[in-house]
């Protein structure tokens, strides 16, 4: 049984970086999934894969995988680019602005 430690990235519908700073223990799947014949269904005798483990730092999630005798591979995240424009959409309520905010 082989997990996973990674980071989550941040969903589509976030633009800052909230509840994206935790670190994540996801069990790797063991066996394949089935379609059902009968309604379509897919389904795997894995309970392993419904399991996720968050955890605040990345020592934390592999100090409990190596306590439980876990094996794991660490996903490092990559960096985020910082977008900072000068003179951006906040600057158009900026008190030091000369002329008058037109649309």
């Amino acid at each position: 049984m082989r997990a996973r430690i990674y980071q989550p990235a941040r969903t589509a519908m976030q633009s800052g970086t909230a509840k994206a700073k935790g670190w994540v223990l996801e069990f790797a799947p063991a066996s394949a999934r089935e379609v059902d014949p009968l309604m379509g269904w897919t389904s795997s005798t894995d309970t392993q894969a419904q399991v996720k483990l968050r955890f605040e730092t990345r020592e934390a999630a592999v100090a409990y995988a190596t306590a439980k005798g876990i094996a794991y591979d660490v996903v490092e995240p990559k960096a985020r680019k910082q977008v900072i424009r000068p003179r951006g959409y906040g600057e158009n309520f900026a008190t030091d602005r000369r002329g008058a905010w037109t649309h």
